[in-house]
């Protein structure tokens, strides 16, 4: 099997993901820039995976996960607001 190695891309899209608190809906996603279909189809898929997780259940970090991957395919740069520091 060959690995075919292809320069990174710039991202077409950016993306902030807020906390907006212990009452639900808990999340919102503001697109910065791109195209407003493509930040609305993420939002969607984002909002599937993150509706009713608060930042602290521990299904939260396997999604946040999955929701990094799924903006990094589609070149989408998102910026996370937890309304706190997070630590490395």
């Amino acid at each position: 099997m060959t690995t075919v190695e292809t320069e990174p891309q710039p991202p077409v899209a950016g993306a902030t993901i807020v906390y907006l608190g212990p009452v639900a809906p808990h999340w919102d996603i503001r697109g910065r820039y791109g195209e407003r279909k493509l930040i609305d189809d993420f939002r969607a898929r984002a909002i599937a995976r993150l509706t009713l997780l608060p930042p602290h259940d521990p299904q939260f970090r396997r999604n946040r996960e999955r929701v990094v991957r799924d903006a990094e395919r589609e070149l989408i740069e998102i910026d996370w607001d937890l309304g706190y520091q997070e630590t490395s």
